[in-house]
């Protein structure tokens, strides 16, 4: 089992929104005030979309865009949990889970105990925040609700305009492969679901990387292979079409990407962090960075695998154009298109890699 990833950079572009709300503004005059996001660096303030909310985006971009059945939401108490099946649901698979639970079991003699089944799943899809590549000053503005009769009642709200980063990858070998061992942090699937998995199509690997106390290599449930590319392929699509974040009604804001990096490596470093960077007085001017590009693609040239597709939207970095084409004849393994085609040409090299 190699250990290939894709490794993923964007930049959404978005004026007057408040992506993602904290609640009470402490420090406004209005009584009903919502202040945003933000965090400091550095004695600077950048605003940011939690890593959370950009996955609730996906998922629910996966859900309207490809038709995914979403895992259902147990609540007990104060805890709360999916089915934790991801043969049946995809998002269980991509997203991970942690469901710690027992049932009732039978056992030889018909005597019933109680059968410890938790089981856990590291997703294979993990992701950093969205946070503005240059300093930002949210501006809070006044509104009301207001209707035909009565008195308007105000609130205010902070909003931003900004250039966001953000950063993700995805375990190729890990979606559509699962533990069933028990070790803490390893067993994904319950006895039934491993049945359910081999009984539909699913096949047992092994495991190249653990080995048990004798030597023996772990067994790994595989679902088909087409089942896996299926979903791995569209989790990366869906990035076409992601949509969501607070006050979309009177603030709707696009946060498809605008420029994209799309990249498979066979390791799990994540290159592109740092090739945006912020200049200015108050360092709020956002730059691509070229030549921290190239550095990346000449310190990585062993971990890539394939090409690395590099898309940007044309009213997006429009200075770049011409650094971004002569980077792709310099580099034999870049390839430079739209934002879509990026996404599509990758995931169709993609097909050719699991």
């Amino acid at each position: 089992m190699s250990n290939l990833k894709t490794q993923g950079f964007i930049l959404i572009d978005v004026d007057v929104v408040a992506l993602n709300n904290a609640g009470k503004n402490t420090q406004s005059n209005f009584d009903n005030a919502v202040g945003t996001k933000r965090i400091y660096k550095e004695g600077k303030s950048y605003v940011y979309v939690s890593g959370q909310a950009w996955r609730y985006w996906w998922r629910d971009t996966l859900q309207k865009t490809f038709d995914w059945k979403l895992s259902p939401i147990t609540r007990e108490s104060k805890i709360a949990f999916t089915a934790a099946n991801p043969i049946e649901y995809a998002d269980d698979d991509i997203f991970g889970y942690m469901k710690a639970a027992t049932e009732e079991v039978t056992d030889e003699k018909g005597k019933v105990k109680k059968e410890n089944i938790t089981v856990t799943r590291v997703s294979p899809l993990k992701n950093s925040v969205l946070v503005s590549v240059g300093s930002v000053r949210p501006v809070e503005n006044w509104s009301s609700m207001a209707r035909q009769d009565g008195d308007s009642v105000p609130y205010g709200k902070q909003e931003y305009s900004a250039i966001m980063k953000g950063m993700f990858s995805l375990d190729l070998e890990q979606a559509g492969t699962f533990a069933t061992y028990n070790k803490t942090g390893y067993k994904n699937l319950t006895e039934t679901l491993k049945k359910e998995a081999l009984d539909n199509g699913a096949s047992e690997i092994e495991d190249k990387f653990l080995k048990d106390k004798k030597g023996n290599s772990y067994k790994l449930v595989r679902l088909a292979d087409n089942v896996r590319q299926k979903r791995i392929v569209e989790t990366i699509q869906a990035l076409k079409n992601i949509s969501g974040g607070a006050m979309q009604t009177n603030n709707m804001g696009d946060v498809t990407p605008k420029f994209i990096v799309l990249a498979t490596l066979n390791s799990g470093n994540h290159p592109f962090s740092h090739i945006t960077t912020a200049t200015g007085k108050d360092n709020d001017i956002v730059d691509l960075n070229i030549e921290a590009l190239k550095e990346v693609l000449v310190d990585y040239k062993d971990n890539f695998q394939g090409i690395v597709f590099i898309g940007r939207r044309s009213g997006f970095l429009d200075e770049k154009e011409n650094s971004l084409k002569t980077l792709a004849t310099e580099f034999a393994n870049v390839k430079v298109v739209t934002i879509n085609e990026a996404i599509d040409q990758y995931t169709e090299q993609l097909k050719s890699q699991l």
